[in-house]
């Protein structure tokens, strides 16, 4: 499906962000689908989550934990934006919210990251696959949200979180391998649940073949009690001297509503600024 607009984007600067906006969904809490703790949203978070969106204000952000795809755009609103999510039945979806002048192209969903057998009682989350421009800027994006419990152990490690997150990333190393092999510039980010220092060595399974540029190498994110990174954003191909050095970006929650309610996200926003060619 192409989304029609601008034959591309103009030359300059591109924000591009990602954002776990944690169980983004108007269910109420007890809902089955839900974890016992978790509560739907409220008017004051959506009013202050906006608040911080419109401050944000992005090119393209990659959205993870979207189970009511009205939320979030309500959070990236049209006109301004068009926004996209997958098509699977998990809670937590990824989506993306791109600025509505962009030329689109949605490809089908990465559903080889749903590694579980199909009579599994839950599954897990697509990856979501779009064209944003069009020639030789256009820019093939990867929204992903990898399974939890494996941030930086071995790879050899037998727990089943890091036997399922090792057969994701496999995945998204075909994905890659694919751009590679078109010579397509691309990215690929949203939340890895993986702490990626630069000698990990799931992340040398997806630069296996050829080079790759971690967006989040070297820093520690400010974000809550501040930790390393597990939200990244990894450019490929000729998108690697898109990149503006020195770019990333954190965007901490400094302010709450007034009545100290608002719950936000456990994440932050994190975003760079690429150069187009």
């Amino acid at each position: 499906m192409m989304w029609a607009a601008c034959p591309a984007w103009a030359a300059g600067s591109l924000k591009v962000a990602t954002w776990n906006l944690e169980w983004l969904t108007t269910r109420a809490q007890g809902d089955p689908a839900l974890p016992p703790d978790v509560r739907p949203r409220t008017p004051t978070d959506m009013a202050r989550l906006a608040h911080y969106a419109s401050h944000l204000a992005p090119d393209i952000v990659a959205l993870e934990e979207v189970d009511d795809p009205a939320l979030a755009a309500s959070l990236f609103p049209a006109p301004a934006y068009h926004l996209f999510i997958t098509g699977d039945s998990v809670v937590q979806r990824v989506a993306a919210a791109v600025r509505a002048d962009l030329t689109v192209v949605r490809h089908p969903d990465v559903t080889a990251l749903d590694v579980y057998a199909t009579d599994a009682p839950r599954h897990l989350r697509a990856g979501l696959d779009l064209t944003i421009g069009t020639g030789a800027d256009s820019l093939r994006v990867l929204v992903v949200h990898l399974k939890a419990g494996c941030r930086d152990s071995s790879p050899t490690d037998r727990r089943p979180a890091c036997a399922t997150l090792r057969r994701q990333v496999a995945v998204v190393e075909d994905w890659i391998m694919e751009r590679q092999d078109e010579g397509e510039p691309f990215a690929v980010m949203g939340d890895f649940n993986r702490l990626f220092a630069p000698d990990d060595p799931m992340l040398h399974i997806l630069g296996e073949n050829g080079p790759l540029t971690l967006a989040t190498a070297g820093h520690a994110s400010p974000c809550g009690a501040g930790t390393y990174f597990i939200d990244h954003i990894i450019m490929g191909g000729a998108a690697r001297d898109w990149l503006q050095p020195g770019s990333l970006r954190v965007m901490l929650y400094r302010d709450r509503a007034v009545d100290g309610t608002a719950h936000l996200s456990d994440h932050c926003p994190v975003s760079v600024r690429l150069s187009l060619p």
